[in-house]
């Protein structure tokens, strides 16, 4: 089969840590041809998505220890060619957040694949309607206590009754923008006027989780069903779990009550054709719903002895192969 992989530039990608490079691996291992893209690259023309495709050959990562090992090069890129996405099997939109109007455009284009020919991997639709902040507070029996506002006043009110609050703002990625917030900080006032925008930007508060300090779970869910998690694990004195704020990750298993959650928010993603997402829990509640580019496979991969990567070019091609067999 062919797969198409919308991706920011190749030679930015970390091998031994990004989820994407790590399914492209697991698709050409299968014996799949891989191609890759960028946003700027797409177009409509006469009413289909087409790309300038390149195709893609990877040098396999090894495990050596309790390490991956990246040979350089780690990619090679062969001819580029302008060609209808509907050419490709399946297509996976793999941008990093955050999600720009750059970002939105792209959905916009993906719009115009034939999904009867072509899965896309996860859908547009659901792509902008799932923002990775807010999508969570649809589940609220399953969530911490939460607002989104940019009215001070409110935003303080909250952080008094509960104590302690994290705030995010709504666009953010990896960890970048957290901040812890607590009634009597004297920074306060400046904090939350920072982050607003003056009070130009809503933001979420939500009631500060102490489990938090024993990690933050990232659970990877294929098609709703969780197929493997990861602990991540605040370091020296910063509270985020996040990998890119220097978090350390720890094997796991997930419990009765993250599966309840799984379970829980499973059949609305499968709604929105959200079919690769991460899910990220604290202490038995849900924070955030990963939509865009969930990462983790590595470092699940590596501390289980697993290929998920593998699990997903397997549910795809099978998708895939339904579609053919219905067309």
């Amino acid at each position: 089969m062919k797969f198409a992989f919308i991706i920011d530039p190749i030679a930015n990608l970390n091998p031994a840590h990004d989820s994407t490079v790590a399914i492209m691996e697991a698709a050409q291992v299968m014996g799949h041809e891989i191609w890759i893209t960028q946003s700027h690259q797409l177009s409509v023309i006469a009413g289909k998505a087409w790309g300038t495709l390149t195709s893609l050959h990877l040098t396999p990562i090894t495990r050596r220890d309790q390490t991956w090992v990246v040979n350089s090069p780690w990619f090679e890129l062969g001819a580029s060619t302008l060609q209808p996405l509907e050419a490709m099997d399946a297509v996976f939109m793999r941008v990093d957040p955050p999600v720009t109007v750059s970002y939105l455009y792209t959905t916009y284009i993906l719009d115009y694949i034939d999904p009867t020919k072509t899965l896309t991997v996860n859908a547009p639709q659901g792509l902008r309607a799932a923002n990775e902040k807010m999508y969570a507070l649809q589940f609220a029996d399953v969530i911490p206590k939460t607002i989104v506002s940019r009215k001070k006043k409110v935003i303080r009110e909250f952080v008094e009754h509960e104590g302690a609050a994290v705030l995010k703002p709504l666009g953010g990625k990896a960890g970048e923008g957290i901040l812890f917030l607590e009634p009597d900080d004297r920074n306060f006032n400046s904090l939350v006027e920072i982050s607003t925008r003056q009070g130009v930007e809503p933001v979420m508060i939500q009631t500060y989780l102490p489990a938090a300090k024993d990690g933050d779970k990232r659970i990877i869910l294929l098609n709703g069903e969780p197929i493997g998690a990861v602990n991540r694990i605040p370091t020296g004195k910063e509270f985020r779990g996040n990998m890119a704020v220097g978090g350390r990750v720890a094997q796991t298993k997930i419990s009765d009550r993250e599966l309840h959650i799984c379970r829980r928010v499973a059949p609305k993603l499968i709604e929105s054709g959200l079919y690769f997402v991460g899910l990220d829990v604290i202490g038995g509640y849900l924070t955030e719903v990963n939509v865009t580019s969930p990462t983790g496979i590595r470092e699940i991969d590596l501390l289980d002895h697993v290929s998920l990567g593998s699990q997903v070019i397997q549910w795809v091609t099978s998708q895939v192969t339904q579609m053919i067999h219905n067309s």
